[in-house]
């Protein structure tokens, strides 16, 4: 059983009515994924959370305060801290009918899907299926235009394969308009990246490219005989009870209580309801479908040894530089917080959301974070102090830290693309 309180803000559109209230939550998730069978018998520690302060619950509702008064419709978070849960949210999930944004509503999760596909992977060098320095050729033959792009290169985004998305979404609303129904296959995407040429030689560089995880789930459906939902089904939302959770390419609809999405267009302009759509341009690189319990089950399952092994573990946090706070592994991000400390998992972008679930080194500390959003990158910035709020607790009397923090890039949709 976790523990749980809950601070949560409604709002009509543009202005936020905060309320707050302690609840009592059974929250079963939490507690199978901590107790279960796990792939390895590595045992739990949580010495690292004990150096960590205690969650900043007020400074998180204001970050999300904040993110809703620079134009997401609601933005809300969950912290799992050794067991208890805070939730907060504020503002709303529909603009037509004024409901309250809350934190059982399922949303698209964005690149935090690469994960996942990073994962079953993994799981595959653990069985002796896959081994993460062969050419991706040598198991799909002819695929990519050079021989020297391991599985390696393409988990770190490092294989120099252009992001086809940097000329899907060149015109944010057009080019969503246009694929929103739209069903590619695999090869489809592979194709729309090879008309242009590798942007650097293999491994040379990291360059965060959709396509890079396109090929992760040509890899998964190759290796395991089955469709990249049955393998995120049988070794991951299963085994962790992820009640919310679903990869349901090609269908549009989110099944159950869920966030609508809202994606501003380049120009001022109203807001287009984005909720409805295929996913298709991205699969597995970005359509899972989640919530912020069970992304925080996710995570905190990954880093307590429950999905694989501890050596691919190591494999997945061998980090290559993205700037001077973060690095990307094997589907996996380590961001460096203003006090000091390193968390890890991703972000995800999909049209109308932007999300940030990341957890302590020992999984005892988790966050998820959503603003029901996109091509905002005021809301990105604002955002990424979620992260802060929850494992650096308050800020320090005079501390400047956290306003110097890096500007967040759009990186996980056309990170080609220049915004703002």
């Amino acid at each position: 059983m976790v523990s749980a309180s809950t601070v949560r803000g409604t709002a009509t559109w543009g202005v936020a009515l905060l309320s707050v209230l302690a609840v009592t939550a059974h929250d079963t998730t939490a507690a199978a994924a901590a107790d279960g069978n796990s792939r390895t018998a590595r045992p739990h520690s949580a010495a690292a959370s004990h150096t960590l302060a205690t969650p900043d619950i007020v400074g998180l509702r204001e970050v999300l305060r904040t993110a809703v008064t620079q134009g997401a419709p609601g933005a809300m978070a969950r912290i799992v801290d050794n067991g208890t849960a805070h939730n907060v949210a504020v503002g709303v999930a529909d603009r037509a009918t004024g409901r309250a944004i809350d934190n059982v509503d399922r949303f698209r999760a964005g690149s935090v899907t690469k994960s996942f596909s990073a994962v079953v992977l993994l799981q595959l060098v653990d069985e002796g299926a896959l081994e993460l320095d062969n050419a991706v050729n040598a198991y799909l033959p002819g695929l990519l235009p050079d021989d020297r792009i391991t599985v390696r290169h393409v988990l770190s985004h490092r294989s120099g394969l252009y992001d086809y998305t940097n000329d899907m979404f060149a015109n944010t609303v057009p080019g969503f308009e246009t694929v929103r129904n739209k069903v590619f296959s695999y090869q489809e995407l592979v194709d729309l990246s090879l008309e242009k040429p590798l942007g650097n030689a293999p491994g040379a560089a990291y360059s965060y490219s959709n396509t890079n995880f396109v090929v992760a789930g040509m890899l998964i459906e190759k290796l395991t005989g089955e469709s990249v939902s049955a393998a995120y089904t049988s070794r991951i939302i299963q085994p962790l009870d992820l009640r919310d959770t679903s990869y349901v390419h090609p269908t549009t609809t989110i099944a159950g209580r869920h966030t609508k999405g809202y994606l501003p267009p380049d120009q001022p302009g109203a807001l287009v309801d984005s909720t409805e759509q295929t996913v298709s341009w991205a699969q597995s690189a970005g359509a899972i479908i989640s919530s912020t319990r069970d992304l925080d089950t996710f995570f905190s399952a990954l880093f307590r040894g429950r999905l694989m092994s501890a050596a691919q573990l190591t494999q997945m946090q061998q980090w290559v530089t993205v700037n001077d706070t973060q690095g990307y592994g094997l589907g996996l991000r380590r961001r460096d917080l203003s006090c000091g400390i390193s968390v890890y998992g991703h972000t995800g972008t999909v049209q109308g959301y932007y999300t940030y679930a990341f957890t302590s080194k020992d999984g005892a500390r988790t966050v998820t974070a959503l603003a029901n959003t996109s091509n905002n990158g005021t809301v990105l910035n604002t955002l990424a102090g979620t992260l802060e709020s929850a494992f650096c607790g308050k800020p320090a009397k005079n501390s400047t830290a956290r306003s110097t923090a890096p500007v967040e890039q759009y990186e996980d949709i056309a990170p080609g693309i220049a915004r703002d």
